[in-house]
Protein backbone atom coordinates (compact mmCIF):
# COMPACT_ATOMS: atom_id res chain seq x y z
CA UNK A 1 0.00 0.00 0.00
CA UNK A 2 3.20 2.44 0.93
CA UNK A 3 4.45 1.93 -2.77
CA UNK A 4 1.26 2.25 -4.26
CA UNK A 5 1.09 5.27 -2.79
CA UNK A 6 4.82 6.52 -3.26
CA UNK A 7 4.32 5.74 -7.15
CA UNK A 8 1.69 7.66 -6.84
CA UNK A 9 3.33 10.60 -5.59
CA UNK A 10 5.55 10.04 -8.07
CA UNK A 11 3.48 10.61 -10.96
CA UNK A 12 1.75 13.20 -9.65
CA UNK A 13 4.97 14.78 -8.99
CA UNK A 14 5.88 13.83 -12.71
CA UNK A 15 2.60 15.00 -14.37
CA UNK A 16 2.92 18.55 -12.01
CA UNK A 17 6.30 19.34 -13.65
CA UNK A 18 5.43 18.32 -17.44
CA UNK A 19 2.54 20.97 -16.76
CA UNK A 20 4.37 23.89 -14.92
CA UNK A 21 7.00 23.52 -17.94
CA UNK A 22 3.74 23.69 -20.73
CA UNK A 23 2.65 26.60 -18.71
CA UNK A 24 5.96 28.27 -18.54
CA UNK A 25 6.48 27.91 -21.80
CA UNK A 26 3.52 29.77 -22.95
CA UNK A 27 3.92 31.99 -20.69
CA UNK A 28 7.42 32.28 -22.17
CA UNK A 29 6.67 33.32 -25.66
CA UNK A 30 6.04 36.50 -27.27
CA UNK A 31 3.16 36.17 -29.87
CA UNK A 32 3.45 39.54 -32.24
CA UNK A 33 0.16 40.91 -34.25
CA UNK A 34 0.25 42.51 -37.28
CA UNK A 35 -3.14 44.58 -37.69
CA UNK A 36 -4.30 45.29 -41.07
CA UNK A 37 -7.32 48.09 -40.75
CA UNK A 38 -7.68 51.86 -40.87
CA UNK A 39 -8.51 54.45 -38.42
CA UNK A 40 -10.94 52.37 -36.41
CA UNK A 41 -7.86 50.33 -35.40
CA UNK A 42 -5.51 53.08 -35.37
CA UNK A 43 -7.62 55.21 -33.36
CA UNK A 44 -6.63 55.59 -29.72
CA UNK A 45 -3.79 53.00 -30.56
CA UNK A 46 -5.62 50.43 -29.87
CA UNK A 47 -2.92 47.80 -30.76
CA UNK A 48 -0.60 49.58 -27.99
CA UNK A 49 -4.01 48.74 -25.76
CA UNK A 50 -4.01 45.62 -26.67
CA UNK A 51 -0.46 44.68 -25.73
CA UNK A 52 -0.66 46.57 -22.36
CA UNK A 53 -3.98 44.88 -21.69
CA UNK A 54 -2.29 41.60 -22.68
CA UNK A 55 0.80 42.04 -20.65
CA UNK A 56 -0.97 42.67 -17.79
CA UNK A 57 -2.69 38.94 -18.37
CA UNK A 58 1.05 37.47 -18.00
CA UNK A 59 0.80 37.30 -22.22
CA UNK A 60 4.25 38.84 -24.06
CA UNK A 61 2.62 40.30 -26.97
CA UNK A 62 4.84 42.53 -30.26
CA UNK A 63 2.28 44.56 -32.02
CA UNK A 64 2.77 45.79 -35.77
CA UNK A 65 0.30 48.25 -37.20
CA UNK A 66 -0.22 49.25 -40.68
CA UNK A 67 -3.16 50.67 -40.40
CA UNK A 68 -4.16 53.63 -43.06
CA UNK A 69 -7.33 56.42 -43.39
CA UNK A 70 -10.33 54.58 -44.81
CA UNK A 71 -8.39 51.46 -46.18
CA UNK A 72 -10.50 48.48 -47.01
CA UNK A 73 -8.92 45.01 -46.93
CA UNK A 74 -8.49 44.97 -50.41
CA UNK A 75 -6.96 48.18 -50.48
CA UNK A 76 -4.03 46.62 -48.10
CA UNK A 77 -3.77 44.16 -50.50
CA UNK A 78 -3.31 46.07 -53.58
CA UNK A 79 -0.87 48.17 -51.99
CA UNK A 80 1.85 44.83 -51.60
CA UNK A 81 3.27 45.64 -48.35
CA UNK A 82 0.82 43.19 -46.59
CA UNK A 83 1.98 40.59 -48.34
CA UNK A 84 5.42 40.54 -47.81
CA UNK A 85 5.16 41.02 -43.65
CA UNK A 86 3.40 37.80 -43.49
CA UNK A 87 5.63 36.20 -46.01
CA UNK A 88 8.13 36.90 -43.69
CA UNK A 89 6.84 34.38 -41.28
CA UNK A 90 7.08 36.83 -38.17
CA UNK A 91 3.61 37.25 -37.00
CA UNK A 92 1.43 34.75 -34.70
CA UNK A 93 -1.76 36.46 -35.66
CA UNK A 94 -2.54 38.76 -38.35
CA UNK A 95 -5.82 40.89 -37.70
CA UNK A 96 -8.01 42.45 -40.55
CA UNK A 97 -10.32 45.30 -39.93
CA UNK A 98 -12.28 47.35 -42.45
CA UNK A 99 -15.18 49.84 -42.58
CA UNK A 100 -18.98 48.86 -41.18
CA UNK A 101 -19.44 46.64 -44.20
CA UNK A 102 -23.07 46.07 -43.54
CA UNK A 103 -24.15 45.97 -47.10
CA UNK A 104 -23.34 43.39 -49.74
CA UNK A 105 -20.27 45.20 -51.45
CA UNK A 106 -19.03 45.00 -47.71
CA UNK A 107 -20.00 40.73 -47.71
CA UNK A 108 -18.16 40.53 -50.99
CA UNK A 109 -14.89 42.07 -49.72
CA UNK A 110 -14.61 40.40 -46.81
CA UNK A 111 -15.37 36.96 -48.04
CA UNK A 112 -13.60 37.09 -51.28
CA UNK A 113 -11.21 39.90 -50.26
CA UNK A 114 -9.71 37.89 -47.42
CA UNK A 115 -9.45 34.95 -49.10
CA UNK A 116 -6.15 35.91 -50.51
CA UNK A 117 -5.25 36.50 -46.60
CA UNK A 118 -6.61 33.13 -45.69
CA UNK A 119 -4.42 31.40 -48.09
CA UNK A 120 -1.33 33.38 -47.18
CA UNK A 121 -1.07 33.04 -43.48
CA UNK A 122 -1.89 29.92 -43.98
CA UNK A 123 0.93 29.37 -45.72
CA UNK A 124 3.23 31.40 -43.42
CA UNK A 125 2.32 29.71 -40.16
CA UNK A 126 0.22 32.67 -39.23
CA UNK A 127 -3.49 32.85 -37.99
CA UNK A 128 -5.82 35.00 -39.76
CA UNK A 129 -8.45 37.38 -37.41
CA UNK A 130 -11.17 39.50 -38.27
CA UNK A 131 -11.97 42.16 -36.07
CA UNK A 132 -15.62 43.35 -36.08
CA UNK A 133 -16.64 46.72 -35.69
CA UNK A 134 -19.67 48.76 -35.38
CA UNK A 135 -21.59 51.03 -37.59
CA UNK A 136 -21.91 55.20 -36.89
CA UNK A 137 -24.75 55.94 -34.56
CA UNK A 138 -26.56 57.59 -37.90
CA UNK A 139 -26.67 54.20 -39.41
CA UNK A 140 -26.94 52.37 -36.15
CA UNK A 141 -30.35 50.66 -37.48
CA UNK A 142 -27.47 48.14 -40.03
CA UNK A 143 -25.71 47.31 -37.06
CA UNK A 144 -27.02 43.13 -37.70
CA UNK A 145 -25.80 43.64 -41.61
CA UNK A 146 -22.59 44.50 -39.61
CA UNK A 147 -22.41 41.30 -37.12
CA UNK A 148 -23.68 39.02 -39.97
CA UNK A 149 -20.91 39.74 -42.59
CA UNK A 150 -17.88 39.91 -39.93
CA UNK A 151 -19.17 36.66 -39.30
CA UNK A 152 -19.59 35.20 -42.57
CA UNK A 153 -16.42 36.54 -43.27
CA UNK A 154 -14.47 34.96 -40.71
CA UNK A 155 -16.07 31.54 -40.99
CA UNK A 156 -15.46 31.56 -45.02
CA UNK A 157 -11.78 31.93 -44.54
CA UNK A 158 -11.39 30.15 -41.33
CA UNK A 159 -10.46 33.18 -39.32
CA UNK A 160 -11.02 33.79 -35.84
CA UNK A 161 -13.80 36.04 -35.26
CA UNK A 162 -13.40 39.03 -32.92
CA UNK A 163 -16.35 40.09 -32.12
CA UNK A 164 -16.33 43.65 -30.75
CA UNK A 165 -19.09 44.94 -32.64
CA UNK A 166 -21.23 42.21 -31.15
CA UNK A 167 -20.20 43.50 -28.03
CA UNK A 168 -20.80 46.88 -27.84
CA UNK A 169 -24.73 46.35 -29.14
CA UNK A 170 -25.20 43.83 -26.59
CA UNK A 171 -23.71 46.37 -24.20
CA UNK A 172 -25.58 49.32 -25.64
CA UNK A 173 -29.24 47.58 -25.62
CA UNK A 174 -28.69 46.46 -21.59
CA UNK A 175 -27.45 49.96 -20.56
CA UNK A 176 -28.86 52.38 -23.57
CA UNK A 177 -25.26 53.75 -22.94
CA UNK A 178 -23.42 55.10 -26.17
CA UNK A 179 -20.05 55.73 -24.23
CA UNK A 180 -17.56 53.69 -26.59
CA UNK A 181 -18.51 55.97 -29.02
CA UNK A 182 -16.42 58.89 -29.42
CA UNK A 183 -17.60 62.34 -30.36
CA UNK A 184 -18.00 62.36 -34.01
CA UNK A 185 -20.24 59.43 -33.38
CA UNK A 186 -18.42 57.06 -35.15
CA UNK A 187 -14.73 56.02 -33.79
CA UNK A 188 -14.68 54.54 -30.79
CA UNK A 189 -13.69 56.58 -27.57
CA UNK A 190 -10.96 55.88 -25.15
CA UNK A 191 -13.64 53.43 -23.10
CA UNK A 192 -14.30 51.66 -26.48
CA UNK A 193 -10.78 51.12 -27.85
CA UNK A 194 -10.22 49.93 -24.47
CA UNK A 195 -12.77 47.06 -24.66
CA UNK A 196 -12.03 46.03 -28.09
CA UNK A 197 -8.46 45.39 -26.61
CA UNK A 198 -9.59 43.70 -24.14
CA UNK A 199 -12.02 41.52 -26.29
CA UNK A 200 -9.22 40.78 -28.97
CA UNK A 201 -6.94 39.74 -26.32
CA UNK A 202 -9.54 37.27 -24.68
CA UNK A 203 -10.60 36.19 -27.72
CA UNK A 204 -6.79 35.12 -29.24
CA UNK A 205 -5.65 33.92 -26.25
CA UNK A 206 -8.78 32.07 -24.72
CA UNK A 207 -6.97 29.55 -22.62
CA UNK A 208 -6.48 28.74 -19.06
CA UNK A 209 -3.24 30.13 -19.24
CA UNK A 210 -4.55 33.02 -19.93
CA UNK A 211 -6.73 33.67 -17.08
CA UNK A 212 -9.43 34.94 -20.08
CA UNK A 213 -12.30 36.00 -18.89
CA UNK A 214 -14.53 34.24 -21.37
CA UNK A 215 -18.28 36.09 -19.90
CA UNK A 216 -16.87 39.15 -20.00
CA UNK A 217 -17.45 38.95 -24.07
CA UNK A 218 -20.30 36.47 -24.84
Amino acid sequence: MNMLSLKQMSMLFILSAITNFVHADQHDKFYTLLFVGNSLTYSNDLPKLVKQYANSKGIKVKTVDISKPNYAIVDHWAKGQVQGLIKSKKYDFVILQQGPSSQADGLEMLVNGGAPYAKLTEANGAQLAYFMVWPSRRYYHTFPGVINNYTQGAEANNAILLPVGSFWKEYIAATGDYSYYGSDGFHPSKAGSQKAAEIIVEKLFSNPVCNCIQQQIQ
